[in-house]
């Protein structure tokens, strides 16, 4: 039997961070005294055992420390310049690696860093505050551990940070990275020079499996990793440091060591693999997870592994509490909770009528799939079906993956080429993975849409915890685990079909893929041309076959936003694909770098006033004019090189604008003086900056909003809304209705939505 006072000390301490990062500061407060109180007069009165003051102690100590770190950034000088927006010269301490993300007006380098040193409004100060930096592309690039000084202006900041710095001049470096930071970087490059002659994904793929270092993985092969499961070995994970530390300890016992020596080696195997994999609150958890791990695997391994759970999680959270409230840390703790409490009893009812290696290869998947599937639900909207069997037949080669790749990296540091040869069954083993998350991906059922609602999460984590007591019945005997197997199987490789959709006579889907644009004219039988693909792979490949398209002889990429262009790849994945047409501006240049590397190959420039015929569509592209003025300088360049297409479908006329901001409709309103359109696509998901004027002259019965719930921007804007209804057109909007599908019927024009 487990020792549930280590998990209840867990749960205490995740309760006290949860109490003051969710709850405004007074009531956080009152909770938190009334459980004190409620809790030792239980224990004064003997109603309950002395016991419960560990985690109550535990809950004290985690929203103390909570509440001090809050109070400390929001009082911060850091904070009070940030909410005047000043620009102040700060001394940065550089604490995470370099992002780039392509922003609204191009590419920023993003990256974690604690001020020490503020200069501003003619006052000095020493502090330790963290912080995040926002540079432009040509800002120079910083490396981990650097010390630099740099003007900036200040914003205020979000979460745990106290501002949000953006450079305005040339940093100067204070001090360089220190020595065991140049190693840990030496030893990343090795890494990916040992495997850099292998296949793109498999030499992107072993430095996620080794240190986490997945910048350069394919963005649809990423999402067939989610699709399957598998994400957790493109993250730094419990697992990573598991197969690291586990197989330097196996070197150690063969050289001799033994005792304290031994525990010596993990210890600095820990700390060293924080260290290369980057000392970020993420790293730091999941090499605790992986100590657990370490010391579940040791005698008497499951009642030790569950107090070192629990005391885990409280030692994390005293760290850092805002890990609280992130998806990775329920993430791990729920999986490390459930291959120790779960696995077991589930292995045991295997091993009735299966080998021990069968059942193990089973139920520690099974188990962890369990434990984390509301957290996946409540974040994707999705349950994976395929994810346990992908896990099963992915992990033979996590490990040589794993280790062989690092140990190829370190050998190479000395000879280049001994480590290419010890990294070689690294690549290939990460190729099986890769085949292994297509296959997944591709199965017809690998994931059921479930809704991140609240009652459909009730739901299913009623299932998930009626499945506890009731899933050792089921895999204790053959006949009902078979039987469970096989329905699973064929709900699987069976697609159920989607009563009623697509509706009959439709001619254009706009899919609800979240705040983007990704739109669909069907261009006959299972056939249909592709205007902008959305941020998402999963959401634009889901559309399309919900649709029933699986040839796509024409994609028009408006512009290279990550909004529009972001699901490429879930257009490509198992589909044939003709032509691909983009805006002649190649701005912003990383979405430009994603367009190439989904669609391998370079997009076609849209060509101006061409009238042509794919499939039943007829398609005119009316902008960009060639020599077109650049615009207002104040609107966004990308926006306004939007191609903007005139379709029919059906006899239906169908306005597509892109992000054409209102310098640009202004342009088009004189150069297509009069159009009338059936369904116009609102330009910029219902920006409050429109040229209303010619958007109401448009004459649309129907205008298109493709829109993310609960977006940031204030998308669609009200005054935008009022303004098309009072000319008669139906708004229709993704966040409200999911996919929007015109449908035309005995020549009436209509709509259907859901799908």
């Amino acid at each position: 039997m487990p020792d549930l006072r280590a998990i209840a000390l867990g749960a205490g301490a995740w309760t006290g961070a949860l109490l003051v990062l969710l709850l405004p500061g007074a009531v956080a407060l009152g909770a938190t005294c009334g459980l004190v109180v409620l809790v030792v007069a239980g224990v004064r009165r003997r109603r309950w055992s002395a016991g419960w003051l560990a985690p109550l102690a535990a809950l004290v100590a985690v929203a103390g420390v909570a509440a001090l770190h809050q109070v400390l950034v929001t009082t911060s000088p850091l904070a009070g310049l940030a909410e005047e927006r000043a620009v102040a010269t700060v001394r940065l301490e550089v604490t995470s690696d370099v992002r780039v993300v392509i922003g609204r007006f191009g590419d920023l380098q993003v990256l974690r860093a604690d001020v020490t040193r503020l200069e501003g409004r003619g006052t000095v100060w020493r502090l330790t505050a963290p912080v995040v930096v926002m540079a432009d592309a040509g800002w120079p690039r910083q490396q981990l551990g650097t010390t630099l000084e740099t003007t900036a202006r200040l914003a205020p900041g979000e979460d745990d940070v106290a501002a949000l710095v953006r450079p305005t001049g040339a940093p100067r470096v204070v001090s360089p990275p220190d020595v065991w930071w140049d190693a840990a970087a030496a030893v990343r490059r090795a890494v990916r020079e040992a495997v850099s002659g292998r296949d793109e994904d498999a030499r992107e793929l072993v430095p996620a499996l080794v240190v986490g270092d997945d910048g350069g993985l394919d963005a649809g092969l990423a999402d067939d990793f989610r699709t399957t499961g598998l994400t957790h070995l493109l993250a730094v994970s419990g697992t990573n440091l598991t197969l690291v530390v586990g197989f330097l300890l196996v070197l150690a016992r063969w050289a001799g060591v033994r005792g304290p020596w031994l525990y010596a080696i993990g210890v600095v195997g820990i700390v060293g693999f924080v260290l290369t994999a980057r000392t970020e609150p993420s790293v730091v958890r999941a090499a605790a997870m992986g100590a657990v791990a370490l010391v579940g695997m040791g005698r008497n391994g499951r009642s030790r592994g569950v107090r070192g759970l629990g005391v885990a999680v409280l030692a994390l959270l005293l760290f850092r509490p805002q890990l609280a409230v992130t998806a990775g840390f329920a993430l791990s703790v729920l999986a490390t909770a459930g291959i120790l409490l779960l696995a077991p009893v589930w292995r045991d009812a295997l091993m009735r009528w299966t080998p021990r290696w069968v059942a193990e290869a089973v139920s520690v998947p099974l188990a962890a799939q369990v434990a984390c599937t509301p957290v996946v639900a409540a974040l994707s909207g999705q349950v994976s079906l395929v994810a346990v069997g992908a896990n099963l037949l992915a992990a033979p080669a996590v490990a040589p993956a794993t280790v062989l790749g690092l140990a190829g990296g370190l050998l190479g540091l000395l000879w280049g080429p001994v480590g290419v040869v010890v990294a070689a069954p690294a690549a290939w083993s990460a190729g099986w993975i890769i085949a292994v998350a297509r296959w997944g991906a591709s199965v017809p059922t690998a994931a059921v849409d479930w809704g991140t609602g609240p009652m459909s999460l009730v739901v299913l984590t009623a299932l998930c915890l009626l499945s506890v007591p009731l899933a050792p019945r089921l895999l204790g005997r053959p006949g009902p685990a078979l039987a469970c197997t096989g329905v699973l199987v064929v709900v699987m490789l069976v697609r159920p079909p989607t009563p009623g959709w697509p509706p009959a006579g439709w001619v254009m889907a706009m899919c609800d893929v979240g705040q983007g644009d990704g739109l669909v004219l069907r261009a006959g039988s299972r056939s249909a041309v592709v205007v902008d693909a959305g941020p998402d792979p999963a959401a634009m490949d889901a559309c399309l076959d919900r649709l029933e398209v699986t040839h796509v002889p024409l994609v028009v990429l408006t512009h290279f936003h990550a909004d529009h262009v972001g699901g490429l790849a879930g257009v490509v994945d198992g589909r044939e694909v003709g032509v691909l047409e983009a805006t002649g501006l190649l701005e912003p240049a990383g979405g430009v770098r994603d367009v190439e590397a989904a669609a391998g190959r370079a997009p076609e420039p849209a060509s101006h006033g061409l009238t042509r015929r794919v499939g039943e569509v007829t398609l005119q592209a009316l902008w960009p004019r060639p020599g077109a003025a650049a615009g207002d300088p104040g609107e966004s360049a990308p926006n306004n090189a939007s191609v903007v297409l005139l379709a029919e479908v059906a006899g239906t006329r169908i306005l597509l604008t892109g992000d054409v901001e209102p310098s640009a409709q202004a342009a088009l309103a004189r150069d297509v003086a009069g159009l009338r359109v059936d369904v116009l696509k609102v330009p910029h998901h219902g920006s409050r900056h429109q040229d209303l004027d010619w958007l109401a002259s448009l004459g649309s019965r129907l205008a298109l909003v493709s829109v993310g719930a609960d977006n940031d921007y204030g998308h669609p804007a009200p005054d935008l809304l009022a303004a098309l209804s009072a000319v008669g057109a139906q708004v229709w909007r993704t966040d409200l209705s999911g996919d929007v599908v015109v449908v035309v019927a005995d020549g009436e024009v209509g709509v259907a939505t859901g799908g």
